[in-house]
């Protein structure tokens, strides 16, 4: 059947069962049988760590694949309510063929996260997004990779490691990553056998509990050849903020590629009091304003808007602004003007706001 006629059939199909759409009908049958949405079964679970929980998911036949690097959004029903975050494929660079591997750290305030590692199971199915992101492998390599994460910041960085793996490279490759201990480190074992199996690959653990914290420093690198290295970064700010300080220092800022999986938001400056109301308009329901982000005081009111990174990737949380200030805590910028679409994740309200939701 060609794909013209297949979407032509889909489009009819959708128009007869109006107003849902046809996966909400196929999904009675079989959630995993799907005309368009793109989904995954969980067909494994591994809790690593006390705080890790490793899902291998099989994608429906949407799937295109993903390279190393990339994010996908992940979605699940929580007490009747699609929840949306990110995670980054631990797995190496694979096409639509090939099952996805997510390691999810559950942190205290991560509602997704926690919920994943407390009830994920075989048989289990998210909703889930094509693979998206900038922060890649490059198609070819240099002569030397230098890979550095912190936290739940490995899994990007290890995708681009087992890739390169997978494709003998040759060159060095160093991979430093950052941990509370030696039991919070996922991949503990497989780093240590990747290292004994492959002498180029220069491994380097370090714990930052103990009697002597041990946090980044440019002497981490100091015996390490940067002169014709890339080098990848992910982790959260503290550690972000040193390496790039550090590689701003060491001219080699044009070769650092990063990724965040935090949003850094600043902190209210008590010299400029917050003012103003808040208003959700489609919820006839308004706060007064604190200073957080409209997302965070959203939900603080009770309410459920779409949300998917919280750190301004990926647009899920885009609504229309009806009317007053915001300004993005990303760049800082004002904007005033009405009826524009906004990220609830990365605005504030600067005085009264109004906003579809």
């Amino acid at each position: 059947m060609s794909t013209k006629i297949s979407s032509l059939m889909g489009s009819v199909l959708q128009a007869a069962l109006t107003p849902h759409p046809v996966d909400r009908y196929l999904e009675l049958v079989d959630p995993m049988l799907t005309w368009r949405d793109l989904r995954a079964e969980v067909v494994g679970v591994r809790r690593t760590t006390d705080r890790t929980v490793t899902l291998t998911l099989r994608p429906t036949r949407q799937w295109k694949g993903h390279k190393a690097g990339q994010y996908v959004q992940v979605s699940a029903v929580i007490d009747g309510v699609r929840h949306k975050r990110c995670f980054s494929p631990a797995n190496a660079a694979g096409d639509h063929r090939d099952d996805l591997e997510l390691t999810i750290t559950a942190h205290d305030d991560g509602f997704v996260s926690r919920h994943l590692f407390d009830h994920a199971e075989p048989g289990m199915v998210l909703g889930l997004d094509q693979a998206a992101g900038d922060f890649t492998l490059p198609a070819n390599p240099g002569r030397a990779a230098v890979f550095i994460s912190g936290g739940s910041g490995i899994t990007p960085v290890l995708s681009m490691l087992r890739t390169l793996v997978a494709r003998n490279y040759r060159g060095a490759m160093t991979f430093v990553h950052y941990a509370r201990s030696e039991a919070d480190v996922a991949y503990f074992q497989e780093l240590q056998n990747l290292a004994a199996l492959h002498p180029n690959l220069d491994l380097r653990l370090h714990y930052t509990r103990g009697v002597a914290p041990d946090h980044f420093t440019g002497a981490h690198l100091a015996d390490v050849d940067t002169d014709d290295a890339d080098i990848f970064l992910c982790g959260p700010a503290s550690l972000m903020d040193a390496v790039r300080e550090h590689c701003e220092s060491a001219g080699l800022a044009d070769r650092l590629h990063t990724e965040a999986f935090t949003l850094t938001i600043p902190a209210v400056d008590p010299n400029q009091p917050v003012t103003g109301t808040l208003g959700f308009t489609d919820s006839n329901v308004t706060v007064e304003n604190d200073g957080r982000t409209i997302l965070d005081q959203a939900e603080s009111a009770g309410l459920s808007p779409e949300s998917g990174c919280r750190m301004g990737i990926c647009f899920s949380c885009t609504k229309v602004k009806k009317s007053g200030c915001t300004r993005n805590v990303l760049t800082g910028e004002l904007d005033s003007e009405a009826d524009q679409h906004i990220q609830l994740c990365v605005n504030t309200p600067v005085g009264d706001v109004e906003i579809e939701v």
